[in-house]
């Protein structure tokens, strides 16, 4: 590649993001202040369509509520469009208070002119990509944005377990991108986080395993924890 991506300017080094999508809906605010009292400022928002992915998830009403609540504690909050067409919500979601959008390859007709939209609308902007895309082709669709982000389950529901080749894929992508930003998205738990930053992810969201117990707070400090453990033996997932 010619070039890397660019880095937003809210990202400032390797962080864990809490993916909204995995909370107790009938307590979001309170999960979501006790994960910024607990120091997390990067937040995942899954957008689902029915059509991409089989689930319809949240999307700009969700967003616009809890938008204002992240904001004014420095937060930031990154969509990630599991949507057919993509590129025509991206101006929704702007008005609802997203910060950045990612976008699946397989999804867009045209990765160049979304990251140009994106761009235009003032977002950060992401290229994302399925299990089954060659990573070179996501890598190369990714030149001109800020992030991409590799997917280690397929998109949809919560709680999946990690793939057992991600951790090769996120290696060929590192290669590919030696100074860029990479996201990577299921899977993800005490266990194998420090693996997966080993492997060369700078972003890496969590859900099931922040949300899915009594302290969300408590969670995301443990996770951040194992991110910066750079002593500990910690077996990878093995590639079949």
């Amino acid at each position: 590649m010619t070039k890397t991506p660019l880095r937003p300017e809210w990202f400032c080094g390797v962080d864990v993001a809490p993916s909204i999508y995995a909370a107790d809906f009938s307590k979001l605010g309170a999960q979501l202040v006790s994960l910024l009292e607990a120091g997390a400022r990067i937040f995942h928002f899954d957008v689902g369509d029915g059509q991409f992915i089989e689930d319809i998830t949240i999307g700009p009403v969700v967003l616009r509520s809890i938008a204002p609540l992240i904001h004014e504690r420095h937060g930031v909050i990154g969509c990630h469009l599991m949507v057919a067409e993509p590129e025509r919500q991206f101006a929704h979601l702007k008005a609802a208070g997203a910060d950045s959008v990612s976008f699946h390859l397989e999804a867009c007709a045209d990765p160049a002119a979304a990251i140009q939209l994106a761009r235009a609308l003032g977002l950060s902007v992401g290229v994302a990509f399925n299990p089954e895309t060659p990573v070179e082709k996501a890598a190369a669709a990714a030149e001109s944005g800020d992030f991409a982000l590799c997917m280690s389950i397929h998109p949809g529901l919560s709680g999946q377990s990690f793939l057992p080749d991600a951790c090769g894929r996120i290696r060929r992508l590192r290669k590919l991108l030696p100074s860029g930003i990479i996201e990577v998205d299921g899977g993800i738990h005490h266990a194998n986080i420090a693996a997966v930053r080993r492997a060369g992810a700078d972003l890496l969201v969590a859900g099931s395993a922040i949300f899915w117990g009594d302290a969300p707070g408590t969670a995301y400090r443990q996770l951040r924890a194992r991110v910066e453990e750079r002593r500990e033996a910690v077996t990878e997932p093995r590639e079949p």
